[in-house]
């Protein structure tokens, strides 16, 4: 049985950056790491877009980006710039062949070709794969454990969408706004929303997106996609890819399966920011965090402390939660009353007290003093 240093379980977005950053410090050149996933290669599976001030870490292999969003409901809409931020868009592909590159450069990094069948601690980590086990003193799990979903403490949504990368014969796309939601389609009692990224006047990415606890059938998200491209007067157009997927919403406390040598990271650690669904920018800061706090630190459980944000977070999982069918009025109150950049603060949870309170201002008071009343009696 092989022993190494650490082991990361999963070559996706959160795995792959932390060997990345591993590979790019040398504290760690002496370190041995494993990567143990089912695939290294697992092309465009994601599309990840963020906010972000001036230059970043990413730009490089950036597939687009936007300086104007637009924001629609039945009862307030507007397009507005989002100066000093950008909203950038990353596809999968070109991130995983970027980290790709400088890991594989790392001698002391490698990775093995298996399925995990689950881990075991003791005084070390003992991986279970489908080619045998390894062993870790420190072991970096990024793969989802769903069991989450049937503790009852804390609610659970799901952000579940299916995306239509659309190309058309004619210039009909606005390519310097993206809609970051527009509530206008049905929301047949729950919170639905069209996200449209347009990449150029004639490609643009329609993603049916739902905030709710239950999946639908594919052919609900594909006939909401079609009405709508109908809606908007946008024929003749082709298909030329598609994504699906579903990220958990939840406030429950991840970091309570983590140990003393385990650590649960990406999804799986609760990066996902809980009200939202984003992931990407989290997993940037949270690697960055990471790697500074295991040059001194050997107690995996110290990394990360709860915020007042997992507690805003929670209350508006809540709200969310037992009134899903009024998850437009929330957001339309929230960017009606709210300066945008206040709202990107509050959401990359680096707002101050005062912005704090212009964004708890901003939404209806009653849905959330019901929550907060709940959670404290």
């Amino acid at each position: 049985m092989k022993n190494y240093d650490y082991i990361i379980l999963g070559a996706g977005a959160s795995g792959l950056l932390l060997a990345h950053r591993m590979a790019t410090d040398s504290f760690f050149d002496d370190k041995s790491i494993l990567i143990i996933d089912k695939d290294s290669d697992k092309g465009n599976d994601r599309t990840w877009c963020y906010w972000e001030e001036g230059k970043g870490e990413w730009d490089d292999i950036l597939h687009k980006e936007w300086q104007n969003i637009y924001f629609g409901s039945s009862v307030f809409e507007e397009t507005k710039s989002i100066l000093p931020y950008t909203y950038k868009m990353i596809r999968s592909e070109a991130f995983y062949k970027s980290l790709w590159s400088r890991i594989n450069k790392a001698e002391n990094i490698s990775f093995l070709k298996a399925s995990v069948e689950g881990f075991l601690e003791q005084s070390e980590v003992e991986v279970i794969t489908s080619e045998g086990a390894y062993k870790a003193k420190k072991l970096f799990n990024s793969i989802v454990d769903s069991s989450f979903f049937q503790q009852k403490k804390y609610p659970v949504l799901q952000q579940h969408f299916v995306g239509w990368f659309v190309k058309t014969e004619a210039d009909v796309f606005d390519d310097s706004t993206a809609t970051f939601m527009d509530f206008t389609v049905p929301q047949k009692r729950n919170t639905r929303f069209m996200y449209v990224l347009p990449t150029s006047k004639r490609e643009a990415l329609f993603e049916y997106t739902l905030f709710s606890k239950d999946l639908l059938e594919i052919s609900e998200y594909e006939n909401a996609i079609k009405d709508y491209l109908e809606e908007k007067n946008i024929a003749n157009y082709e298909i030329v890819e598609t994504e699906k997927g579903s990220i958990p919403m939840t406030s429950f406390k991840f970091s309570k399966l983590n140990t003393k040598n385990v650590l649960h990271i990406g999804t799986a650690g609760g990066w996902t920011k809980a009200s939202t669904g984003y992931t990407f920018r989290n997993t940037t800061k949270k690697t960055k965090a990471l790697i500074d706090f295991l040059k001194s630190n050997d107690d995996l459980t110290q990394f990360g402390k709860t915020t007042k944000f997992w507690f805003y977070d929670l209350l508006f999982l809540d709200v969310l939660a037992n009134e899903n069918a009024k998850g437009f009025k929330l957001f339309s109150a929230l960017f009606k009353n709210a300066k945008t950049s206040t709202i990107f603060k509050f959401l990359d949870e680096e707002s101050s007290i005062l912005q704090d309170l212009k964004i708890i201002t901003a939404v209806p008071p009653i849905q959330f003093t019901k929550a907060l009343l709940k959670r404290l009696f």
